[in-house]
Protein backbone atom coordinates (compact mmCIF):
# COMPACT_ATOMS: atom_id res chain seq x y z
CA UNK A 1 0.00 0.00 0.00
CA UNK A 2 1.31 3.47 -0.59
CA UNK A 3 1.68 5.38 2.04
CA UNK A 4 -0.41 8.70 3.09
CA UNK A 5 1.85 11.47 4.82
CA UNK A 6 0.14 12.31 8.20
CA UNK A 7 -0.50 16.02 7.04
CA UNK A 8 -2.96 14.41 4.04
CA UNK A 9 -4.15 11.79 6.63
CA UNK A 10 -5.12 13.52 9.00
CA UNK A 11 -6.52 16.89 7.01
CA UNK A 12 -9.63 17.72 8.80
CA UNK A 13 -12.61 16.75 7.48
CA UNK A 14 -15.34 18.95 9.07
CA UNK A 15 -15.59 21.96 11.38
CA UNK A 16 -14.97 20.04 14.71
CA UNK A 17 -11.87 18.65 13.49
CA UNK A 18 -10.20 21.84 12.78
CA UNK A 19 -7.76 22.99 15.04
CA UNK A 20 -6.85 26.65 16.46
CA UNK A 21 -8.95 28.33 14.19
CA UNK A 22 -12.18 28.97 16.19
CA UNK A 23 -13.19 32.13 15.32
CA UNK A 24 -13.57 31.58 11.75
CA UNK A 25 -15.07 28.29 12.47
CA UNK A 26 -18.36 30.07 14.85
CA UNK A 27 -18.43 32.75 11.81
CA UNK A 28 -18.73 29.71 9.65
CA UNK A 29 -21.11 27.49 11.51
CA UNK A 30 -23.66 30.79 12.49
CA UNK A 31 -24.07 31.71 8.96
CA UNK A 32 -25.41 28.14 7.88
CA UNK A 33 -27.50 27.83 10.45
CA UNK A 34 -28.90 31.39 9.91
CA UNK A 35 -28.61 30.78 6.10
CA UNK A 36 -26.45 33.88 5.40
CA UNK A 37 -23.75 32.73 2.81
CA UNK A 38 -22.12 34.81 1.29
CA UNK A 39 -21.21 34.64 -2.48
CA UNK A 40 -17.54 35.31 -2.23
CA UNK A 41 -15.02 34.31 0.78
CA UNK A 42 -11.30 35.06 1.27
CA UNK A 43 -9.13 32.68 3.78
CA UNK A 44 -5.77 34.18 4.79
CA UNK A 45 -3.07 33.65 6.62
CA UNK A 46 0.42 31.79 6.71
CA UNK A 47 1.09 28.86 4.94
CA UNK A 48 -0.07 25.53 6.70
CA UNK A 49 -2.84 27.08 8.99
CA UNK A 50 -5.87 25.69 7.20
CA UNK A 51 -6.66 28.05 4.49
CA UNK A 52 -8.12 25.40 2.02
CA UNK A 53 -8.88 22.68 4.55
CA UNK A 54 -11.59 25.30 5.83
CA UNK A 55 -12.42 26.05 2.19
CA UNK A 56 -12.77 22.51 0.76
CA UNK A 57 -14.70 22.14 4.44
CA UNK A 58 -16.82 24.93 3.42
CA UNK A 59 -18.23 23.71 0.04
CA UNK A 60 -18.55 20.66 1.54
CA UNK A 61 -21.18 21.90 4.04
CA UNK A 62 -23.13 24.37 1.43
CA UNK A 63 -23.76 21.04 -0.66
CA UNK A 64 -23.88 18.14 2.12
CA UNK A 65 -27.55 16.50 2.18
CA UNK A 66 -27.49 15.29 5.52
CA UNK A 67 -25.77 18.07 7.74
CA UNK A 68 -25.28 16.88 11.58
CA UNK A 69 -25.26 20.21 13.77
CA UNK A 70 -24.31 22.34 10.67
CA UNK A 71 -21.15 20.26 9.89
CA UNK A 72 -20.93 18.20 6.80
CA UNK A 73 -21.98 14.49 7.91
CA UNK A 74 -19.04 12.76 5.95
CA UNK A 75 -21.33 9.96 4.43
CA UNK A 76 -23.79 11.28 1.94
CA UNK A 77 -22.67 10.98 -1.92
CA UNK A 78 -21.36 14.94 -1.66
CA UNK A 79 -19.10 14.53 1.30
CA UNK A 80 -17.77 11.35 -0.24
CA UNK A 81 -17.38 12.61 -3.72
CA UNK A 82 -15.59 15.61 -2.75
CA UNK A 83 -13.11 13.97 -0.43
CA UNK A 84 -12.30 11.56 -2.85
CA UNK A 85 -11.59 14.51 -5.04
CA UNK A 86 -14.63 13.48 -7.75
CA UNK A 87 -17.18 15.92 -6.51
CA UNK A 88 -17.79 17.84 -10.40
CA UNK A 89 -19.32 21.08 -9.17
CA UNK A 90 -15.67 21.75 -7.12
CA UNK A 91 -13.64 23.55 -9.52
CA UNK A 92 -10.39 24.16 -7.72
CA UNK A 93 -7.48 25.83 -8.99
CA UNK A 94 -4.21 26.75 -8.18
CA UNK A 95 -3.68 30.64 -9.55
CA UNK A 96 0.04 30.73 -9.24
CA UNK A 97 0.04 27.99 -12.76
CA UNK A 98 -2.86 29.16 -14.16
CA UNK A 99 -2.72 33.43 -14.00
CA UNK A 100 -2.84 34.13 -17.85
CA UNK A 101 -6.37 36.22 -18.11
CA UNK A 102 -7.26 33.44 -21.22
CA UNK A 103 -7.32 30.82 -18.08
CA UNK A 104 -9.43 33.27 -16.14
CA UNK A 105 -11.95 33.60 -18.46
CA UNK A 106 -12.24 29.61 -19.31
CA UNK A 107 -12.68 29.33 -16.00
CA UNK A 108 -15.58 31.29 -15.48
CA UNK A 109 -17.18 30.79 -18.85
CA UNK A 110 -18.93 27.97 -17.13
CA UNK A 111 -20.21 29.81 -14.49
CA UNK A 112 -23.41 30.64 -15.44
CA UNK A 113 -24.00 26.67 -15.78
CA UNK A 114 -26.19 25.16 -13.13
CA UNK A 115 -24.31 22.36 -10.54
CA UNK A 116 -24.50 19.08 -11.73
CA UNK A 117 -24.68 16.99 -8.46
CA UNK A 118 -24.44 19.74 -5.53
CA UNK A 119 -27.09 23.11 -4.92
CA UNK A 120 -23.87 24.86 -5.53
CA UNK A 121 -20.80 25.26 -7.99
CA UNK A 122 -17.99 26.16 -5.86
CA UNK A 123 -14.91 28.00 -7.11
CA UNK A 124 -11.88 27.67 -4.80
CA UNK A 125 -8.72 29.69 -5.62
CA UNK A 126 -5.39 29.09 -4.19
CA UNK A 127 -2.93 31.39 -3.67
CA UNK A 128 -5.27 33.86 -5.69
CA UNK A 129 -2.90 36.54 -5.82
CA UNK A 130 -1.12 35.15 -8.20
CA UNK A 131 -3.45 35.88 -10.46
CA UNK A 132 -2.44 39.09 -13.58
CA UNK A 133 -4.50 42.21 -13.42
CA UNK A 134 -6.17 41.53 -16.51
CA UNK A 135 -7.40 38.41 -14.47
CA UNK A 136 -8.61 40.22 -11.63
CA UNK A 137 -10.27 42.47 -13.48
CA UNK A 138 -12.21 39.49 -15.50
CA UNK A 139 -12.66 38.01 -12.08
CA UNK A 140 -14.34 41.07 -10.75
CA UNK A 141 -17.03 41.18 -13.77
CA UNK A 142 -18.20 37.54 -12.09
CA UNK A 143 -17.87 38.59 -8.27
CA UNK A 144 -20.11 42.11 -8.81
CA UNK A 145 -23.02 40.05 -9.98
CA UNK A 146 -22.72 36.37 -9.45
CA UNK A 147 -25.22 34.15 -10.48
CA UNK A 148 -27.29 32.65 -7.33
CA UNK A 149 -25.82 28.91 -7.75
CA UNK A 150 -22.00 30.01 -7.54
CA UNK A 151 -20.21 30.63 -4.27
CA UNK A 152 -16.01 31.83 -4.18
CA UNK A 153 -13.68 30.38 -1.92
CA UNK A 154 -10.23 32.53 -1.98
CA UNK A 155 -7.25 31.48 -0.36
CA UNK A 156 -3.97 33.53 0.06
CA UNK A 157 -0.65 33.99 1.71
CA UNK A 158 -0.74 38.01 0.64
CA UNK A 159 -3.87 39.82 0.42
CA UNK A 160 -2.13 42.80 0.16
CA UNK A 161 -1.22 41.76 -3.09
CA UNK A 162 -4.98 41.66 -4.17
CA UNK A 163 -6.91 44.69 -5.66
CA UNK A 164 -9.08 46.24 -3.51
CA UNK A 165 -12.24 46.21 -5.52
CA UNK A 166 -11.65 42.53 -5.35
CA UNK A 167 -11.35 42.69 -1.73
CA UNK A 168 -14.43 44.71 -1.20
CA UNK A 169 -16.40 42.23 -2.35
CA UNK A 170 -15.59 39.40 -0.38
CA UNK A 171 -15.73 38.62 3.35
CA UNK A 172 -12.81 38.23 4.90
CA UNK A 173 -11.08 35.74 7.29
CA UNK A 174 -7.91 36.08 9.05
CA UNK A 175 -6.26 32.68 10.16
CA UNK A 176 -3.74 32.87 13.02
CA UNK A 177 -0.54 30.84 13.79
CA UNK A 178 -1.18 28.15 15.34
CA UNK A 179 0.21 27.96 18.98
CA UNK A 180 3.54 25.50 20.04
CA UNK A 181 0.59 23.80 22.45
CA UNK A 182 -2.11 23.10 20.37
CA UNK A 183 0.32 21.88 17.70
CA UNK A 184 1.68 20.18 20.52
CA UNK A 185 -1.89 18.35 21.46
CA UNK A 186 -2.81 17.09 17.76
CA UNK A 187 0.94 16.07 17.58
CA UNK A 188 0.30 13.92 20.59
CA UNK A 189 -2.93 12.91 19.78
CA UNK A 190 -1.90 11.23 16.34
CA UNK A 191 0.84 9.44 17.16
CA UNK A 192 -1.29 7.78 19.68
CA UNK A 193 -3.83 6.96 17.22
CA UNK A 194 -0.66 5.45 14.56
CA UNK A 195 0.46 3.75 17.47
CA UNK A 196 3.65 5.26 17.44
CA UNK A 197 6.25 5.81 20.41
CA UNK A 198 7.42 9.12 21.07
CA UNK A 199 8.79 11.38 24.13
CA UNK A 200 6.60 14.92 25.03
CA UNK A 201 10.18 16.71 25.07
CA UNK A 202 10.49 15.65 21.50
CA UNK A 203 7.32 16.55 20.40
CA UNK A 204 7.52 20.26 22.08
CA UNK A 205 10.96 20.70 20.23
CA UNK A 206 9.06 19.87 16.57
CA UNK A 207 6.21 22.13 17.77
CA UNK A 208 8.34 24.74 18.16
CA UNK A 209 9.54 24.37 15.36
CA UNK A 210 6.99 24.28 12.99
CA UNK A 211 6.69 27.92 13.76
CA UNK A 212 2.88 28.45 13.70
CA UNK A 213 1.69 25.66 11.01
CA UNK A 214 0.42 22.59 11.44
CA UNK A 215 1.18 21.09 8.06
CA UNK A 216 4.80 22.12 8.71
CA UNK A 217 4.63 20.65 12.11
CA UNK A 218 3.53 17.46 10.88
CA UNK A 219 5.94 17.25 7.92
CA UNK A 220 8.79 17.52 10.28
CA UNK A 221 6.82 14.68 12.85
CA UNK A 222 6.74 12.30 9.40
CA UNK A 223 10.67 13.13 9.26
CA UNK A 224 11.29 12.81 12.80
CA UNK A 225 9.29 9.10 12.77
CA UNK A 226 11.66 7.71 10.07
CA UNK A 227 14.69 9.47 11.50
CA UNK A 228 13.71 7.35 14.37
CA UNK A 229 13.14 4.40 13.13
CA UNK A 230 9.44 4.56 13.95
CA UNK A 231 9.98 6.30 17.47
CA UNK A 232 10.29 10.16 18.15
CA UNK A 233 12.97 10.93 20.77
CA UNK A 234 13.96 14.50 22.02
CA UNK A 235 17.64 13.02 20.85
CA UNK A 236 16.61 12.43 17.61
CA UNK A 237 15.24 15.06 16.81
CA UNK A 238 17.76 17.33 18.00
CA UNK A 239 19.79 15.54 15.81
CA UNK A 240 17.54 15.41 12.76
CA UNK A 241 16.88 19.35 13.21
CA UNK A 242 20.78 20.41 13.90
CA UNK A 243 19.25 22.54 17.35
CA UNK A 244 20.28 21.80 20.81
CA UNK A 245 18.33 21.02 23.68
CA UNK A 246 16.40 22.93 26.14
CA UNK A 247 18.73 21.97 29.16
CA UNK A 248 22.02 24.05 27.74
CA UNK A 249 19.64 26.49 27.23
CA UNK A 250 18.35 26.47 31.01
CA UNK A 251 22.05 26.14 32.08
CA UNK A 252 23.62 28.97 30.66
CA UNK A 253 20.62 30.90 31.97
CA UNK A 254 21.13 29.64 35.19
CA UNK A 255 24.82 29.98 35.26
CA UNK A 256 23.84 33.67 33.83
CA UNK A 257 21.87 34.08 37.23
CA UNK A 258 24.34 32.98 39.65
CA UNK A 259 26.88 35.84 38.00
CA UNK A 260 29.07 32.68 36.75
CA UNK A 261 31.21 33.28 33.42
CA UNK A 262 33.44 30.33 34.24
CA UNK A 263 30.16 28.02 34.24
CA UNK A 264 29.10 30.41 31.17
CA UNK A 265 32.17 29.64 29.23
CA UNK A 266 32.02 25.86 30.65
CA UNK A 267 28.55 24.92 29.06
CA UNK A 268 29.12 27.25 25.78
CA UNK A 269 32.63 24.94 24.90
CA UNK A 270 30.51 21.58 25.83
CA UNK A 271 27.95 23.01 23.48
CA UNK A 272 30.33 23.60 20.50
CA UNK A 273 31.26 19.97 20.61
CA UNK A 274 28.06 19.17 19.25
CA UNK A 275 26.29 22.02 17.71
CA UNK A 276 27.49 24.99 15.70
CA UNK A 277 24.77 27.19 15.07
CA UNK A 278 25.16 29.55 17.92
CA UNK A 279 22.19 31.53 16.53
CA UNK A 280 19.79 29.34 17.18
CA UNK A 281 21.23 29.01 20.85
CA UNK A 282 20.23 32.84 20.85
CA UNK A 283 17.51 32.21 19.27
CA UNK A 284 16.26 29.83 22.41
CA UNK A 285 17.40 31.95 24.73
CA UNK A 286 15.77 35.22 23.49
CA UNK A 287 12.79 32.92 23.53
CA UNK A 288 13.11 31.52 26.51
CA UNK A 289 13.92 35.00 28.08
CA UNK A 290 10.45 36.09 26.32
CA UNK A 291 8.33 33.75 27.77
CA UNK A 292 10.23 34.81 31.29
CA UNK A 293 9.13 38.19 31.03
CA UNK A 294 5.34 37.15 30.61
CA UNK A 295 5.60 34.72 33.80
CA UNK A 296 6.68 37.70 35.75
CA UNK A 297 4.05 39.95 34.58
CA UNK A 298 0.74 38.14 33.72
CA UNK A 299 1.43 34.49 34.71
CA UNK A 300 -1.83 33.03 33.85
CA UNK A 301 -0.77 33.72 30.14
CA UNK A 302 1.70 30.84 30.04
CA UNK A 303 1.48 26.93 29.69
CA UNK A 304 4.01 26.36 31.89
CA UNK A 305 3.94 22.77 31.43
CA UNK A 306 4.94 23.09 28.12
CA UNK A 307 8.48 24.19 29.10
CA UNK A 308 9.28 21.64 31.69
CA UNK A 309 9.56 23.80 34.78
CA UNK A 310 11.99 26.13 33.87
CA UNK A 311 10.38 29.19 33.57
CA UNK A 312 9.15 29.56 37.73
CA UNK A 313 12.52 28.80 38.70
CA UNK A 314 14.44 31.10 36.25
CA UNK A 315 11.47 33.83 36.46
CA UNK A 316 12.64 33.75 40.65
CA UNK A 317 16.59 34.02 39.64
CA UNK A 318 15.88 36.99 37.81
CA UNK A 319 14.15 40.23 38.18
CA UNK A 320 12.41 41.88 35.56
CA UNK A 321 14.67 44.86 34.67
CA UNK A 322 17.49 41.90 34.28
CA UNK A 323 15.06 40.06 31.60
CA UNK A 324 14.55 43.40 29.69
CA UNK A 325 18.33 43.93 29.77
CA UNK A 326 19.63 40.12 28.78
CA UNK A 327 16.58 40.61 25.79
CA UNK A 328 17.61 43.99 24.54
CA UNK A 329 21.69 42.66 23.99
CA UNK A 330 20.54 39.17 22.71
CA UNK A 331 18.27 40.61 19.94
CA UNK A 332 21.31 43.19 19.51
CA UNK A 333 24.08 40.56 19.49
CA UNK A 334 21.91 38.33 16.82
CA UNK A 335 21.47 40.94 14.72
CA UNK A 336 25.48 41.49 14.79
CA UNK A 337 26.65 37.65 15.03
CA UNK A 338 27.55 37.27 11.34
CA UNK A 339 29.85 40.15 11.92
CA UNK A 340 31.54 38.37 14.66
CA UNK A 341 35.00 36.37 13.63
CA UNK A 342 33.39 33.38 13.68
CA UNK A 343 30.13 32.25 15.63
CA UNK A 344 31.11 31.06 18.76
CA UNK A 345 33.21 34.26 19.74
CA UNK A 346 30.74 36.03 18.80
CA UNK A 347 27.98 34.46 21.40
CA UNK A 348 30.70 34.27 23.78
CA UNK A 349 30.66 38.36 23.71
CA UNK A 350 27.02 38.39 24.31
CA UNK A 351 26.62 36.31 27.21
CA UNK A 352 30.12 37.96 28.59
CA UNK A 353 28.18 41.44 27.80
CA UNK A 354 25.18 40.73 29.47
CA UNK A 355 27.70 39.40 32.94
CA UNK A 356 29.05 42.85 32.34
CA UNK A 357 26.38 45.54 32.05
CA UNK A 358 24.25 43.36 34.61
CA UNK A 359 22.76 45.52 37.14
CA UNK A 360 23.98 44.40 41.18
CA UNK A 361 22.20 41.84 43.04
CA UNK A 362 19.70 42.40 45.41
CA UNK A 363 19.10 39.26 46.87
CA UNK A 364 21.91 39.79 49.53
CA UNK A 365 22.08 38.05 53.03
CA UNK A 366 22.17 40.45 55.88
CA UNK A 367 25.90 41.53 57.45
CA UNK A 368 26.90 39.88 60.24
CA UNK A 369 29.41 40.37 62.79
CA UNK A 370 31.94 37.23 63.04
CA UNK A 371 33.90 36.26 66.11
CA UNK A 372 37.80 37.45 66.11
CA UNK A 373 39.10 34.47 65.09
CA UNK A 374 36.31 33.69 62.38
CA UNK A 375 37.55 35.85 58.86
CA UNK A 376 34.02 37.37 57.46
CA UNK A 377 34.42 37.02 53.46
CA UNK A 378 32.81 39.70 52.19
CA UNK A 379 29.46 39.76 49.70
CA UNK A 380 29.31 40.68 45.79
CA UNK A 381 27.56 43.89 46.74
CA UNK A 382 30.16 44.61 49.46
CA UNK A 383 33.18 44.52 47.34
CA UNK A 384 31.13 46.49 44.86
CA UNK A 385 29.91 49.13 47.02
CA UNK A 386 33.57 49.32 48.23
CA UNK A 387 34.96 49.65 45.10
CA UNK A 388 32.56 52.82 44.30
CA UNK A 389 33.08 54.59 47.41
CA UNK A 390 36.76 53.94 47.19
CA UNK A 391 36.85 55.57 43.99
CA UNK A 392 34.78 58.06 45.61
CA UNK A 393 35.91 59.26 48.92
CA UNK A 394 33.48 57.73 51.14
CA UNK A 395 34.72 56.47 54.50
CA UNK A 396 35.41 52.83 54.15
CA UNK A 397 33.01 52.64 57.44
CA UNK A 398 29.92 53.40 55.54
CA UNK A 399 30.72 51.27 52.22
CA UNK A 400 28.33 48.84 52.73
CA UNK A 401 25.39 50.82 54.09
CA UNK A 402 25.93 53.50 51.28
CA UNK A 403 26.39 50.68 48.70
CA UNK A 404 22.78 48.78 49.90
CA UNK A 405 20.84 51.84 50.21
CA UNK A 406 21.74 53.09 46.75
CA UNK A 407 20.32 49.70 45.40
CA UNK A 408 17.23 50.67 47.89
CA UNK A 409 16.11 53.65 46.13
CA UNK A 410 16.36 51.24 42.86
CA UNK A 411 13.89 48.88 44.68
CA UNK A 412 11.62 51.46 45.62
CA UNK A 413 11.36 52.69 42.06
CA UNK A 414 10.59 49.61 41.16
CA UNK A 415 7.55 48.57 43.44
CA UNK A 416 5.81 52.02 42.26
CA UNK A 417 4.35 52.60 45.74
CA UNK A 418 1.38 54.69 45.90
CA UNK A 419 2.39 58.04 47.73
CA UNK A 420 1.95 57.72 51.49
CA UNK A 421 3.41 54.11 51.26
CA UNK A 422 6.48 55.45 48.91
CA UNK A 423 7.19 58.18 51.81
CA UNK A 424 7.03 55.75 54.58
CA UNK A 425 10.20 53.88 52.41
CA UNK A 426 11.79 56.95 51.57
CA UNK A 427 12.73 57.58 54.40
CA UNK A 428 13.75 54.05 55.97
CA UNK A 429 17.39 52.87 55.62
CA UNK A 430 17.62 48.81 54.35
CA UNK A 431 19.88 47.39 56.99
CA UNK A 432 19.49 43.92 55.37
CA UNK A 433 17.78 41.50 53.12
CA UNK A 434 17.60 37.73 52.34
CA UNK A 435 15.13 35.22 51.24
CA UNK A 436 13.41 35.50 54.42
CA UNK A 437 13.36 39.14 56.18
CA UNK A 438 14.32 42.82 54.92
CA UNK A 439 15.37 45.05 58.32
CA UNK A 440 14.29 48.99 57.66
CA UNK A 441 14.86 51.19 60.22
CA UNK A 442 13.03 54.42 59.56
CA UNK A 443 14.12 57.74 60.48
CA UNK A 444 12.35 58.96 63.97
CA UNK A 445 11.51 61.99 62.88
CA UNK A 446 9.47 60.59 60.71
CA UNK A 447 7.65 57.78 63.08
CA UNK A 448 4.34 58.96 61.96
CA UNK A 449 4.21 57.74 58.24
CA UNK A 450 4.70 54.79 60.28
CA UNK A 451 0.71 52.15 60.34
CA UNK A 452 -0.32 48.68 60.29
CA UNK A 453 -1.72 49.18 56.57
CA UNK A 454 1.27 50.98 55.23
CA UNK A 455 3.89 48.31 56.77
CA UNK A 456 1.73 45.83 54.86
CA UNK A 457 1.81 47.66 51.90
CA UNK A 458 5.39 47.95 51.73
CA UNK A 459 5.58 43.84 52.93
CA UNK A 460 3.31 42.80 50.03
CA UNK A 461 4.76 45.32 47.20
CA UNK A 462 8.60 43.19 48.05
CA UNK A 463 7.25 40.16 48.36
CA UNK A 464 6.07 40.48 44.94
CA UNK A 465 9.40 42.62 43.85
CA UNK A 466 11.54 39.58 45.56
CA UNK A 467 9.13 36.77 44.86
CA UNK A 468 9.88 35.48 47.97
CA UNK A 469 7.50 35.50 50.81
CA UNK A 470 9.56 37.66 53.12
CA UNK A 471 9.03 39.02 56.44
CA UNK A 472 9.28 42.99 56.60
CA UNK A 473 10.62 44.42 59.57
CA UNK A 474 10.45 48.58 60.31
CA UNK A 475 12.80 49.82 63.48
CA UNK A 476 13.01 53.37 64.34
CA UNK A 477 16.15 55.20 65.42
CA UNK A 478 18.95 57.44 63.56
CA UNK A 479 19.56 55.70 60.05
CA UNK A 480 23.51 55.90 59.93
CA UNK A 481 23.19 57.07 56.14
CA UNK A 482 21.31 59.22 54.13
CA UNK A 483 17.70 57.60 53.45
CA UNK A 484 16.31 57.95 50.04
CA UNK A 485 14.24 61.18 51.32
CA UNK A 486 17.23 62.64 52.24
CA UNK A 487 19.32 62.10 49.34
CA UNK A 488 16.17 63.35 46.35
CA UNK A 489 16.08 66.56 48.55
CA UNK A 490 20.07 66.79 48.29
CA UNK A 491 19.98 65.81 44.62
CA UNK A 492 17.14 68.25 44.37
CA UNK A 493 19.35 70.79 45.95
CA UNK A 494 22.50 70.27 43.57
CA UNK A 495 19.84 70.37 40.44
CA UNK A 496 18.64 73.53 41.71
CA UNK A 497 22.34 74.94 42.37
CA UNK A 498 23.64 73.68 39.42
CA UNK A 499 21.28 75.25 36.82
CA UNK A 500 21.77 78.91 38.87
CA UNK A 501 26.04 78.46 38.70
CA UNK A 502 24.64 77.82 34.53
CA UNK A 503 22.78 80.58 34.26
CA UNK A 504 24.89 83.00 35.89
CA UNK A 505 27.70 81.42 34.33
CA UNK A 506 26.65 81.95 30.95
CA UNK A 507 28.40 83.97 28.13
CA UNK A 508 25.03 85.26 26.97
CA UNK A 509 23.33 86.15 30.39
CA UNK A 510 26.93 88.13 31.06
CA UNK A 511 26.39 89.94 28.22
CA UNK A 512 22.92 91.04 28.60
CA UNK A 513 23.96 92.10 32.29
CA UNK A 514 26.50 94.49 31.59
CA UNK A 515 24.83 96.27 28.47
CA UNK A 516 21.25 96.18 29.60
CA UNK A 517 21.65 96.36 33.28
CA UNK A 518 19.59 93.10 33.05
CA UNK A 519 18.88 91.34 36.35
CA UNK A 520 17.86 87.27 37.04
CA UNK A 521 14.52 87.65 38.45
CA UNK A 522 15.17 85.28 42.05
CA UNK A 523 13.47 81.57 41.91
CA UNK A 524 13.05 81.99 38.00
CA UNK A 525 15.08 79.32 37.81
CA UNK A 526 14.62 75.76 37.35
CA UNK A 527 17.06 72.63 36.31
CA UNK A 528 15.63 70.77 33.36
Amino acid sequence: MNYQVLARKWRPHNFTEVVGQEHVVKSLINALQHNRLHHAYLFTGTRGVGKTTIARILAKAINCENLQDFNPCGLCGVCRDLDEGRFLDLIEVDAASRTKVEDTRDLLDNAQYAPNQGRYKVYLIDEVHMLSGHSFNALLKTLEEPPPHVKFLLATTDPHKIPVTVLSRCLQFNLKRLQPNQIFAQMSYILEQESVGFEAPALKILARAADGSMRDGLSLLDQAIVFGNGNVTAQDVNAMLGTIAQQPVEELLMALADNDAAAILDKINETANTQTDFSDVLQQILQMLHRIALTQQIPALIDHDFDSGMLAPLALRFTPEDVQLYYQIGLVGQRDLDLAPDPRSGFEMVMLRMLTFRPVTLKTAPVKSAPAHQETKPSDIQIYAQEIHRQSGIPEKNSHNQGINSHWMDMIAAMKLESITKQLANNCELESIDDKCCTLLLDAAHQSLLTPMRAEKLQKALQTLHGTPLKLVINTGKPAVDTPAVQLTKQREDKQQAAVDAINSDNNVRALKERFDARIIPGSIEPV
